[in-house]
């Protein structure tokens, strides 16, 4: 019986197959039906009131006192407006804008280089005072009412409109402060130094280097000191007395006491108060939305 010694032959493998070009494949992401049903919920919730107090804004006064408020007006009318701002309303808007421009001025002016030092002083007294300023978050109003109240009397200024805007900018500067700084940290110490070596003082790397790339922090601390100054009660209601001095929160106020029974003339007040900062929130929402997950941001 005879062996065969030769070699095996060479198995051929199959050579890989290049693959296939063409679309590629997607895969199909799962959907949250928990979030999905939340999220109309929350919707219903935040639309609901919105519909009504628009709504019944157009109805007559019979109409919103006996009809459905969710109902369609059946006979809308624009009176209600007319009543409101034939009563001295624009004024309160008047006052109102002048308030909330002049805190933002100031909380900027003020916030930005205390903001800028914090991040760029490496000194003990400077973190402790940064520190210490930030204790203004965890201060209410109400607790220092009364002192704010004499000392604004001791300054004359009772009765004005800087009455409201010192305390409203001075309450707003802690959050300002604590959000700028966080912007300004994100700023990378190379550019810093790359400006240093040029030889700019610290007064220019602030205004080309620091502000520019804080756009997103600024941002967030104007629309948060309007909306303060734009919803702030208690100032006016304690530091103001005389009508020419009347805000729109407090006008507000005394056009619910004036205008008890007429329901629809007070929700078109609201309605027509609403709709100024509501429009400054449409157009820097992207701006805020940034720095308030990002703390600022680049």
């Amino acid at each position: 019986m005879s062996i065969d010694t030769r070699p095996a032959a060479p198995q051929h493998r199959a050579a890989p197959t290049a693959p296939r070009r063409g679309r590629p494949v997607r895969r199909r992401s799962r959907g949250n039906p928990v979030a999905g049903v939340g999220s109309l919920i929350w919707l219903v919730i935040v639309l609901v009131p919105l519909y009504t107090l628009v709504s019944a804004s157009l109805m007559h006064q019979d109409e919103a006192l006996n009809g459905d408020p969710l109902a369609i007006p059946s006979d809308p009318t624009l009176d209600n407006y007319s009543f409101v701002l034939d009563s001295g309303f624009l004024s309160l808007i008047g006052n109102t804008a002048i308030v909330a421009v002049a805190t933002v001025a100031l909380v900027l002016v003020l916030s930005v280089p205390v903001a800028y030092v914090a991040v760029r002083t490496r000194s003990r007294l400077s973190s402790l005072a940064f520190r210490t300023f930030l204790l203004g978050v965890a201060i209410p109003a109400q607790a220092v009412i009364v002192p704010l109240y004499l000392m604004i009397g001791k300054m004359g200024l009772y009765d004005t409109l800087w009455a409201i805007i010192l305390p409203t900018a001075a309450f707003a500067m802690p959050v300002a402060v604590l959000v700028l700084s966080g912007t300004m940290r994100d700023v990378s110490e190379e550019m810093y130094e790359a400006m240093a070596l040029d030889g700019a003082s610290p007064f220019r790397m602030l205004w080309q280097l620091a502000v520019p790339l804080s756009k997103a922090g600024i941002s967030t601390v104007a629309i948060f000191s309007a909306l303060q100054a734009w919803n702030g009660f208690l100032f006016p209601l304690i530091l103001t007395q005389s009508e020419e001095q009347r805000v729109l929160t407090l006008g507000l106020f005394n056009f619910m006491s004036q205008f008890g029974v007429n329901i629809p003339a007070v929700l078109a007040a609201i309605v027509l108060s609403v709709i100024p900062i509501f429009a400054v929130y449409l157009v820097a929402r992207r701006a805020l939305i940034n720095g308030l997950m990002g703390v600022g941001g680049k």
